[in-house]
Order: structure tokens, then C-alpha cells, then sequence
């Protein structure tokens, strides 16, 4: 397992419960075990709302969330999936921490 930083950019009007329930899903499937790996989040940082350098998706404010996380490939690859479908995810950047 290896060591990786999830940043999520979530739409400003979305309610806390999206946002906790956005949340509440990566860590579920960070957590969850692949050939007897179980991930664990190490850090959460929520940096609230901002305003966008430029536009997505006609948006200007946005809600950011950082998370630092250990898991397997498979869960990244979950992962994926479940924020390409979310609509309130805005963007999202998985990025693998060096050693």
C-alpha cells in the first residue's frame, strides 16, 4: 500500500449533508479491504469555501476537502468511478506522496 492525497473540489451550494455523505464515501471505500490490505485515512483537511480562479462548470465558489490516505490500486480505482458520477464532485486530483 502506498501513500496518496485525494483533493476533492465539491460545488459551493452543495449542503453539509452532500459534503459529509462525499466524504463518508471515500473513507468507506479507503477502508475497505483488498487481499487482506485494509487502507486507513491518515489526514483530513477541509478548507471550506473559495472562490475559483476561473469557472467550472459555471461555477465560481467551491467547497475544498483534502485527504491523505494509505490503500491499494483497486480502491483508487473505485474511487474514480464513484466521483466521475457524483455531480457535485467539481474536480478531483489523486496524487501519490513520494517516500
Amino acid at each position: 500500500m502506498r501513500e496518496y492525497e485525494l483533493y476533492l473540489i465539491i460545488d459551493a451550494t452543495a449542503d453539509e449533508e452532500a459534503v459529509a455523505s462525499i466524504r463518508e464515501k471515500m473513507t468507506q471505500l479507503i477502508s475497505t479491504t483488498h487481499k487482506d490490505e485494509t487502507g486507513e485515512v491518515i489526514k483530513e483537511d477541509s478548507r471550506g469555501k473559495r472562490r475559483l480562479t476561473y469557472p467550472i462548470k459555471r461555477h465560481t465558489e467551491s467547497q475544498d476537502i483534502i485527504l491523505t490516505f494509505r490503500a491499494s490500486q483497486l480502491a483508487l480505482k473505485e474511487m474514480e468511478r464513484v466521483l466521475k458520477l457524483d455531480e457535485k464532485v467539481l474536480r478531483y486530483l489523486i496524487v501519490r506522496k513520494d517516500d
